[in-house]
């Protein structure tokens, strides 16, 4: 997926009323005037939005007599799962670590415990 094409996309979704478009687009395609329901803006607003969706490839206007309906267009949605996905290993990666360390910070504590038979509760002495 070439740069221009992940930018378009991440910049349409990044705004909440868009993400709100794509997420009502995804029951079925809708006009302008059903998609401007919901929202306190006009529908003027609400088709600048959806320029911007429809210049990233994220939906598609057909024309249905004198409707023209919206269509979801998820290609261009599972292309930037695809590129997020390729980060997926260096999470999981940051998780094991971090799974790791909390592990012997863990087995370490309990380990003190144990040794000097201190429970840590208030009010309880260290056995001799």
């Amino acid at each position: 997926m070439g740069a221009d094409v992940l930018d378009a996309t991440f910049a349409a979704l990044a705004d909440p009323t868009r993400r709100a478009i794509l997420a009502r687009l995804a029951r079925g395609e809708a006009t302008v005037t059903e998609l401007a329901a919901p929202f306190a803006m006009s529908q003027p607003a609400v088709s600048k939005h959806l320029k911007v969706l429809e210049h990233a490839g994220l939906i598609s206007r057909g024309r249905d007599a004198q409707r023209r309906p919206c269509r979801l267009e998820a290609a261009r949605l599972r292309s930037a799962m695809d590129w997020l996905a390729d980060y997926r290993g260096y999470w999981e990666e940051s998780y094991r670590r971090l799974d790791d360390l909390l592990g012997e910070l863990n087995a370490a504590n309990t380990g003190s415990t144990e040794s000097t038979g201190n429970t840590g509760e208030p009010g309880q002495e260290e056995t001799p």
